[in-house]
């Protein structure tokens, strides 16, 4: 099965990006010697840990990008089932593509400034962070599901994430008076202390990077390593409390040895030995107390050292149980502000069904308001079209006979009825003007009000991505 091409093109433009390679790629081809990706780890390290293994064979390469893989990039797995060095050995493209998928994610969650993802197009963003997304949601069965999802086509409704994904496009509904007091509630839940830091423009990458599971998992990651070095530490302060221990037991047997010779030249002055065999021992007597001094000074040495470890050990620890208490209290309040804001989006969402049905029923009684009114004005245009009629008829009889007049009254009668019933129209005709206004300004408040009410959920969103911010910080 073919890999799937966006995914490719935006792993190929995640790579670029790193500009470790002189010449931008264009194909997964083109890192079937693993050489992009180990000065990629070089780049993430900031080091120059495996530079020699760019001139051993692709074996060699292999082998240390696993070593890697398998002490970073650990979510529940182990780096030799999900990216197999035969297949990589052979240049197959679904095991190349798999090692960038595991670079982005761990450069993203190590690096402190991983850049500026608005270099990347909008879709490019998508793409990438649909990646990410899908590696934080699959860390224990990553095994069985990053070929699919490296393979298979687009899904509209859970593998692809289109730009809605990061966008709010719907306008919310009016907020109530019980929701007002509840948006304020909120407010004052989210303002723990937190470091004001400068806002950037939204992007698919940005916004991801700024989710409580994203900084969560960060943060976690953040002490696994703090962890390891401390045990790393405690390991070698081990090793140098033995070292020490043994220099220790040295010393003791060397003053033991010097203490005998001590005692044996003492004895032999008693028993008057030859010079020649005095001064052997003379000199036996200098070089013992010489390798003494010697010991006593790496001796003291191994101390000092074994005190700036206790001192560094002492260190981290309390570093270790700030960020332990800062995460935890991070945790609790995006909780919150994560529950609080559901709830809201729930209570938003009932409010705004309510509020379209209201304004579909004013919008459909405007309507009928403006149809009633073009056919009273349709009406009135008739009537007073008869109106002028018998008015032209009326000013001709006035010159005829009054006999004339007489036979015509009922005209006259009919023109009288017919004005009256024009001004019963011209004021009908005002009344569904003053409505048709009345609609306008419910229509035109209501939309006021759900303009506010999204406003007041964007800041919310604000606020929710600035403790996210916080706790990256």
């Amino acid at each position: 099965m073919s890999l799937h091409g966006a995914r490719v093109a935006a792993l190929l433009a995640w790579v670029n990006s790193t500009k470790v390679c002189p010449d931008p790629l264009k194909d997964l081809s083109q890192l079937q010697d693993c050489s992009v990706f180990i000065r990629i780890i070089h780049k993430i390290h900031g080091s120059k840990e495996g530079e020699s293994v760019l001139d051993q064979p692709l074996p060699e390469r292999i082998s240390f990008i696993h070593g890697f893989l398998q002490k970073h990039c650990r979510h529940k797995l182990a780096a030799e089932n999900l990216v197999s060095a035969q297949k990589l050995l052979d240049g197959e493209e679904l095991a190349l593509a798999k090692v960038a998928v595991l670079l982005l994610y761990h450069t993203s969650m190590s690096c402190k400034n991983p850049g500026d993802w608005n270099e990347f197009d909008y879709k490019t963003q998508v793409e990438l962070a649909s990646i990410l997304k899908f590696v934080l949601d699959n860390e224990e069965c990553l095994n069985e599901n990053l070929e699919p999802f490296l393979q298979r086509r687009a899904e509209p409704s859970s593998s692809s994430m289109s730009s809605s994904s990061f966008e709010e496009h719907s306008p919310l509904s009016p907020l109530p008076h019980k929701q007002e007091v509840h948006f304020l509630e909120l407010q004052r839940i989210s303002s723990f202390p937190s470091t004001n830091l400068p806002s950037t423009p939204s992007s698919p990458m940005g916004d991801i990077m700024q989710t409580p599971q994203f900084q969560l998992r960060r943060l976690k990651e953040q002490l696994v390593f703090e962890r390891e070095n401390r045990e790393e530490l405690e390991v070698e302060m081990a090793e140098n409390h033995k070292l020490i221990m043994e220099k220790d037991a040295q010393i003791t047997m060397m003053q033991q040895r010097i203490d005998r010779l001590v005692k044996l030249n003492e004895k032999q002055a008693e028993d008057q030995l030859e010079p020649k065999e005095m001064e052997e021992l003379r000199e036996k007597n200098e070089s013992l107390v010489g390798r003494l001094h010697e010991a006593f000074r790496q001796c003291q040495d191994l101390k000092t050292e074994k005190a700036q470890m206790d001192r560094k050990i002492n260190k981290l620890s309390e570093e270790n149980g700030d960020l332990s208490f800062k995460l935890r209290e991070i945790a609790s309040n995006m909780v919150q502000l994560q529950r609080a804001l559901n709830e809201l989006s729930e209570e938003h969402n009932t409010a705004m069904a309510q509020s379209q049905e209201k304004q579909r029923q004013l919008e459909k009684e405007l309507h009928a308001a403006l149809q009633d009114k073009k056919c009273s004005e349709e009406k009135i245009e008739i009537l007073q079209g008869k109106i002028s009629l018998l008015e032209d008829q009326l000013a001709k009889l006035e010159e005829c006979s009054t006999q004339e007049k007489g036979e015509v009254m009922g005209d006259v009668l009919k023109l009288e009825e017919l004005k009256q019933e024009v001004s019963s129209l011209t004021a009908k005709g005002m009344r569904l003007e003053e409505e048709k206004q009345q609609l306008d300004s419910l229509v035109t408040s209501l939309q006021s009000s759900l303009s506010e009410s999204h406003r007041a959920r964007e800041r919310l969103k604000r606020d929710l991505q600035a403790r996210a911010a916080e706790g990256q910080a």
